[in-house]
């Protein structure tokens, strides 16, 4: 029994020592007070129940003396806790002050709780970026179709990281520059001689205005030349000329076919009025006969008059006939 209540005490006392050294880090103490850190052991204990892990802070610290750097630990916990990268701040500070370049405290965290990469922001400052651009096509005043891909070169501008945009308007400012830089060329054979006169356009007008890099440079890195969308153009538009007096032509042809059955028509009712008119003949011949106004001698001379009239149509038609197949 005294053995294992013996060992019991031993395991409480192990394990109210872990405890301990969680809640009150000595070593990460000792490791501050060896680099230099002077934070005391309340302090580290503190941070526990604000939710702070003392490693990052302490490491920071170290980081931050090491470097000359003189860092506030509220500072550096109020940042943690605001959802801040501690570590990725204090880089970016012993980064810009080892290439002199003018990044405080207070910044540097603006810059990372804006959701940019401090660290990586202060690198390329010291190494420019290169962003290569995607085909833009442009067309030129004699309609031949371009297709250029540029490189820019880029350096972050610190100050205005935070609001300042990104790289995506970079690339849109600079395809629109292409573009009005082709666009108001001669020729297309102006541009592919001279291609550097695109940058030095576009470079001229100033597009990292308000964002968060300094162009440093735009270079052409290939031309293609695409379609000439000159006489595509024309030849669409003399399509549709074409369409146009077409639909005129069969518009015209329309109402020449219905003047001309209108006329058939009419023709048809002229001759039905002739028939009709013929047809009363006989009838005032039947009434003259009657009322003594016509003799049978008379009678008689009409009948060789139409049928003389009739042999002659018939000769004239013959003739005609002959006429047409010779």
């Amino acid at each position: 029994m005294e053995y294992f209540g013996t060992l019991g005490l031993v395991v409480g006392i192990f394990v109210l020592l872990i405890i301990i050294l969680y809640f009150i880090p000595i070593g990460l103490w000792f490791s501050a007070l060896v680099s230099g850190v002077r934070i005391s052991l309340m302090q580290l204990f503190l941070m526990r129940f604000r939710k702070v892990p003392p490693s990052v802070i302490v490491r920071a610290l170290i980081e931050g003396t090491k470097a000359g750097i003189k860092l506030d630990r509220d500072k550096l916990e109020a940042h943690y806790l605001a959802g801040g990268k501690v570590d990725m701040v204090v880089h970016a500070l012993v980064s810009a002050e080892k290439a002199n370049i003018d990044l405080t405290f207070n910044m540097a965290t603006a810059i990372d709780l804006a959701g940019r990469d401090v660290f990586e922001a202060v690198q390329m400052s010291v190494n420019p970026k290169v962003i290569d651009t995607p085909p833009v096509a442009a067309v030129a005043k004699d309609g031949i179709q371009l297709i250029a891909k540029a490189r820019v070169t880029v350096r972050a501008n610190i100050k205005q990281l935070v609001g300042g945009a990104g790289e995506d308007t970079i690339l849109a400012r600079v395809g629109e520059g292409i573009v009005s830089s082709i666009g108001s060329s001669h020729t297309h054979k102006a541009v592919l001689e001279n291609p550097d006169s695109i940058s030095k356009v576009v470079l001229n007008k100033g597009l990292d205005a308000g964002t968060a890099f300094e162009i440093l440079s735009i270079d052409i890195a290939d031309i293609d030349i695409g379609k000439n969308i000159g006489a595509g153009l024309q030849i669409d538009q003399a399509d549709a000329d074409k369409n146009i007096a077409q639909a005129k032509a069969e518009e015209r042809r329309a109402m020449a076919v219905a003047l001309e059955q209108e006329m058939i028509a009419k023709a048809q009712e002229m001759r039905a009025k002739v028939i009709e008119a013929e047809a009363q003949v006989p009838l005032a011949i039947s009434e003259a006969f009657r009322s003594g106004n016509l003799g049978i001698m008379d009678y008689m001379k009409y009948k060789n008059i139409m049928a003389d009239t009739s042999m002659r149509d018939s000769i004239a038609e013959d003739e005609k006939s002959k006429g047409r197949k010779k």
